[in-house]
């Protein structure tokens, strides 16, 4: 597959590293660095644009300004695109409302998208999250989501010290949190797992939004935490000792 990372800033930049060093070999990465500051309303593309772009299969679109979105019709066309995933981590980089024109803009000129909300509930089958779901209905958007987007883990407990002895990261996130998460759950009491991936999760850190989405009520951040969270959940949930109050008391 021939990806191409479109980025602006220290967001876009970890991820494209993290892409780079976990990518399958088989895929080829290249990178386009958009301007740092475009106007609110983009008239003509190509003013902002290189020559020419290299041939790509998928569009991974890490702006962190509305305009880049505004380009991606046009870089779609250049590149030979077949589709594009433009994650929306912070509402301020991509509005609800920019990314309905987005999916209009692109499914005109036959290049399917998706905006997940945030990255990391990519999978395979899936963009996004409750009613803001979408169908992934595109092979190169699944191929990414087999390595990138949602995490998925495969945990080993030792149940005789009942911790962690190992964990295998099936799908990382993009930015590379789930096998930092990962590597530090090793050792770690299996009982304390959970909080512990949130933990790691925020202190990695998290770069989606800390400011409250009035969709989930929440910040994206704590939203990507609570999906690192379920997924250690569901691993170790036969591991974990449960505590029941009775009235007369305590019960394991």
């Amino acid at each position: 597959m021939r990806l191409l990372v479109i980025h602006q800033a220290e967001y876009g930049r970890r991820h494209l590293e993290n892409i780079r060093q976990w990518a399958p070999p088989d895929w080829t990465v290249q990178d386009w660095k958009a301007p740092a500051i475009l106007p609110p309303v983009i008239d003509y593309p190509e003013e902002f644009l290189p020559e020419a772009f290299p041939s790509a299969d998928l569009i991974l679109s890490l702006g962190e300004n509305p305009g880049v979105a505004e380009l991606l019709p046009e870089i779609a066309r250049r590149t030979g695109a077949k589709a594009v995933i433009a994650p929306a981590d912070s509402d301020a980089w991509l509005p609800r409302g920019l990314a309905n024109q987005l999916h209009r803009w692109l499914k005109d000129i036959g290049v399917q998208v998706v905006t997940p909300r945030p990255f990391c509930s990519l999978t395979e089958a899936a963009s996004g999250l409750r009613t803001e779901q979408e169908p992934v209905d595109d092979l190169y958007i699944a191929e990414f989501a087999r390595f990138f987007g949602r995490p998925a883990f495969r945990i080993e407990v030792d149940s005789e010290a009942r911790t962690i002895a190992a964990v295998e990261v099936l799908r990382d996130a993009s930015c590379g949190c789930a096998r930092y998460v990962a590597e530090r759950l090793v050792g770690m009491a299996v009982d304390d797992a959970v909080e512990q991936a949130g933990l790691l999760h925020h202190h990695y850190p998290c770069q989606a939004s800390m400011i409250k989405d009035p969709f989930f009520h929440d910040t994206l951040m704590h939203v990507s935490g609570n999906l690192m969270k379920d997924e250690v959940a569901q691993q170790v949930r036969p591991y974990v000792h449960v505590v029941m109050f009775t009235p007369e008391g305590k019960v394991e």
